[in-house]
């Protein structure tokens, strides 16, 4: 029989624990635990939330990658724009103008060769005209032979296809771009408008759409002549889609609808539903990674990005609701064994306790007195909680079942944030004139620890009392990005947040932590020195609370957006899981 080397050119590698690389497939001998091992790629498919276009407008179009993607025309409604913006797989940045405003047209390309054709200038106004993007501005091309608007598109900016649209009942036309002019190409089996399109000029599809009832149809283009391919499992109009003749994505569309579908060819198969349900957006990308943006109703901002494969990969995903919805609560312990606490609406302030176990909330001890914009850290079993109105002073520790008064904070204020054990929590920041002050907890007083470098309120914070983080927040001043790293005495200054914010939510350690909405629902990970942003949540809110030990598995939960929540997400970063080969 052929060795490990034999058949893959290399010895297995003695490590005394877990390997350093994430390399799917990879083996190793753990010489601490005398056994092998060896690193299992975990799969994810589904949709999360990207950032949000500058401007909120729907029938949009777009074009490129889910990493260097380009939204250019639509409406904000009304009226029309000539906006293009640029996405670089997590954020959108103003473009050049395009030359004509208009919305309900094609586009094809990338974002530094970008192609818009045809659609509406006003109610009942559609043009003909082209401009073609070079990454910074727009100039015109020929004109279409055909006006029109509600038309899908595919291809590149010098080989693109346009085909269908007009006011129903639709048209059949086809039209073909070289670069400079367009000609005539063979017409659709069906008048339709309003489809979904991917492809390329010589392979393009097209589905969904309006004839005079919405339609499930799909046809298949070969560069002069259009057949029938499988149709839709779910008939809509004004649907998005990505991807390429043999490898499509379809997703929303009217009536309203999150569902998402992949084509293969010959037939589709529904996937993952999107997070929020809308019609007239825009897509573009491949059918494993597309990108999802604008639409309504109501007019929406909202991005999401669409993945297929092999991880690592982070996202939040939805989790247990909250028995009762309210911010500014108090969080503490892991995600699958978490503590809320506390918090608004009402008066008085709430003194509910509820446990988390990983997939519900159920009801725990109430506090002995209530408030809101509480903060605390600790476990399930051994949590504490302090600051808050109308107490804010006030400390109480809970055993499990129970919370008991313990001595006041030496200060006490609201907004304030908390980090570390029940024996040994840090209190940091809040309103002034305590918006710079520490204080350090042993598990029965409260003594005054060194002075934050920037004073603030509402910041996210985690770690321990002798590694402890804060991060964000404002109040008095505009939000803020500053972080600070406590060393059990002075705090001295790390690298700033991607995204300034208060009223976030944080969970982690010193040299591992993860900081998330705000809002916005921006999510950042911290490595001791900077932050990298990641999946943004699902739902944008502030005055969150979180748990959770380290950066790749986090819990928000309640939170303001305006009206409260109870919703709970869960953040997960799916990698290689290391796994131990056994013998027989």
């Amino acid at each position: 029989m052929a060795t490990y080397k034999e058949v893959i050119g290399t010895s297995i590698t003695n490590i005394a624990g877990d390997s350093p690389t994430t390399v799917d497939g990879d083996v190793w001998y753990n010489s601490s635990a005398t056994n092998f091992k060896f690193n299992l790629t975990t799969s994810f498919t589904g949709w999360t939330s990207g950032g949000n276009l500058t401007t909120a407008r729907q029938q949009l179009s777009g074009a490129g990658t889910q990493t260097a993607g380009l939204a250019f025309g639509g409406e904000t409604p009304p009226p029309t724009t000539n906006l293009t913006e640029e996405y670089n797989g997590s954020s959108w940045t103003n473009g050049g103008n395009l030359t004509t405003a208009r919305n309900l047209l094609a586009g094809a390309g990338t974002q530094t060769a970008g192609l818009a054709a045809a659609g509406n200038t006003g109610v009942g106004s559609a043009t003909a005209a082209t401009e073609e993007y070079n990454g910074t501005a727009w100039t015109n091309g020929g004109s279409l032979t055909t006006a029109r608007g509600y038309l899908g598109g595919a291809g590149t900016q010098t080989a693109a296809v346009v085909f269908g649209g007009n006011p129903l009942p639709g048209t059949t036309a086809t039209e073909e771009y070289n670069g400079s002019s367009w000609t005539n190409g063979g017409a659709l089996t069906t008048a339709v408008q309003g489809m979904g399109s991917a492809g390329t000029q010589t392979a393009a599809l097209s589905f969904g759409g309006r004839t005079a009832p919405t339609t499930a149809a799909t046809e298949e283009y070969d560069g002069s002549s259009w057949t029938s391919g499988g149709a839709l499992n779910s008939a809509r109009f004004f649907l998005a889609g990505a991807g390429t003749q043999t490898a499509a994505l379809a997703f929303g569309g009217s009536p309203l609808l999150g569902a998402t579908e992949q084509y293969d060819g010959s037939s589709w198969t529904t996937t993952t539903s999107m997070i929020t349900i809308r019609a007239s957006l825009a897509g573009c990308g491949t059918q494993s990674a597309g990108l999802a943006f604008g639409g309504e109703p109501p007019t929406s901002a909202a991005t999401e990005e669409f993945s297929q494969g092999a991880s690592p990969f982070a996202a939040w995903s939805t989790g247990g609701n909250l028995t009762t919805a309210r911010s500014e609560m108090g969080g503490a312990g892991p995600t699958t064994e978490a503590l809320g606490f506390g918090g608004d609406p009402g008066t008085p302030a709430k003194n509910l306790t509820e446990e988390y176990n990983g997939t519900a909330w159920t009801n725990g001890g109430n506090l002995v007195n209530g408030r809101s914009n509480i903060t605390g850290c600790g476990t399930p079993t051994a949590a504490v909680g302090f600051g808050g109105a109308p107490d804010p002073s006030g400390t109480e520790e809970y055993n499990g079942s129970s919370w008991t008064n313990s001595n006041n904070m030496s200060g006490g204020t609201n907004d304030t944030s908390g980090l570390g054990t029940q024996t040994a929590a840090l209190a940091a920041g809040g309103l002034p004139p305590g918006d710079a002050a520490t204080e350090e907890y042993n598990g029965t007083s409260w003594t005054a620890g060194g002075t934050m470098n920037t004073a603030r309120q509402n910041v996210g914070a985690c770690g321990t009392q002798t590694a402890g983080l804060i991060f964000g927040g404002g109040g008095s001043t505009p939000p803020q990005g500053q972080t600070e790293e406590y060393d059990g005495s002075s705090w001295t200054n790390g690298g700033s947040m991607n995204t300034a914010r208060r009223g976030l939510g944080g969970a982690g350690l010193q040299t591992a932590a993860i900081g998330f909405g705000g809002p916005p629902a921006a999510t950042e990970q911290y490595d001791g020195s900077s932050w990298t942003s990641t999946s943004s949540m699902n739902v944008t809110r502030e005055s969150l609370a979180g748990a959770g030990t380290n950066s790749t598995s986090a819990l928000g939960f309640g939170g303001y957006g305006p009206g409260y929540f109870n919703s709970t997400e869960e953040f997960s970063t799916f990698g290689p899981e290391t796994e131990t080969i056994t013998t027989t």
